[in-house]
């Protein structure tokens, strides 16, 4: 079976649920954390139709997830969130203002309340969620600094919300799940705190593939709590699209790994 498919999805997701856990959306678990979850959440960055597959997928699995969505052509469809939606998924808002702005803090605290009106217009948002726009010098984590987000009824940005000493977070950033070393912001906001007991990032590192997920869920060796990221596009049954993800994945690792050294 290859990864990155919707039968490997499939897997992963139904090991998940045979192991004991129960699936919340980010709303959900802000408001009630179930003990033993996990927290579903999706980057509808671009190819927005396999985020439809995926929803689909979910929804015969009787799960939910959030779905963020950017404002972007390749992202934002009408039609394709208010269906998502209908499905009990949650639907956030993917921001990236402060790069769209060019760092125009002003600019982009008004692109924000411009782009969440205009997603509200379709749905409730109660959530949202950075976009690490890689190739942009503006962090848009870094809008908050000086602005509350929940002064626009939102109620919750993971990379703030959520303890990451309690929550060990999964991400197929570099078409991997150990891919830190090639993700310029979608990681683990806290790595390696000696002063956590639990040493998540290490364990993070060993899980590659979804089949190294699925073995150590199977074996019971992850925690309790994980936030698991999909980036839709990645995931495809198609032998043409799939290839050409895996081979361009691989030039933007190159790109980014290098970008991540000059940065650090």
């Amino acid at each position: 079976m290859r990864d990155f498919t919707g039968p490997a999805l499939r897997l992963l997701l139904e090991t998940f649920l045979s192991s004991g856990y129960a699936f919340q959306t980010f709303a959900g678990f802000t408001r009630e954390p179930a003990g033993r979850v996990i927290i579903l959440r999706h980057d509808v960055d671009k190819r927005k139709l396999n985020s439809l597959n995926t929803a689909l997928l979910e929804k015969e699995l009787g799960i939910t997830g959030t779905y963020y969505f950017r404002v972007v052509p390749s992202s934002f469809d009408e039609k394709i969130i208010r269906e998502i939606a209908s499905m009990g998924h949650e639907i956030g808002y993917h921001y990236e203002d402060l790069a769209l702005a060019g760092g125009d803090e002003q600019k982009a605290i008004s692109l924000f309340g411009e782009h969440l009106d205009m997603l509200r217009g379709i749905v409730p948002v109660e959530t949202i969620c950075m976009h690490g726009s890689p190739l942009s010098r503006y962090d848009n984590r870094h809008l908050w600094k000086n602005h509350d987000y929940r002064r626009y009824g939102i109620i919750g940005e993971p990379y703030f919300d959520l303890d990451f000493d309690e929550v060990l977070y999964l991400t197929d950033t570099g078409r991997r799940w150990n891919g830190e070393p090639v993700s310029v912001r979608d990681k683990n906001p806290a790595p390696g705190l000696l002063s956590s007991p639990k040493d998540f990032p290490s364990l993070a590192r060993q899980l590659k593939t979804s089949f190294d997920i699925i073995r150590f869920a199977e074996n019971n060796l992850l925690p309790d709590r994980i936030m698991l990221t999909l980036h839709p596009q990645r995931w495809d049954d198609r032998p043409g699209p799939w290839l050409r993800e895996l081979v361009w994945q691989n030039i933007k690792n190159t790109v980014k790994r290098q970008i991540v050294k000059y940065r650090d």
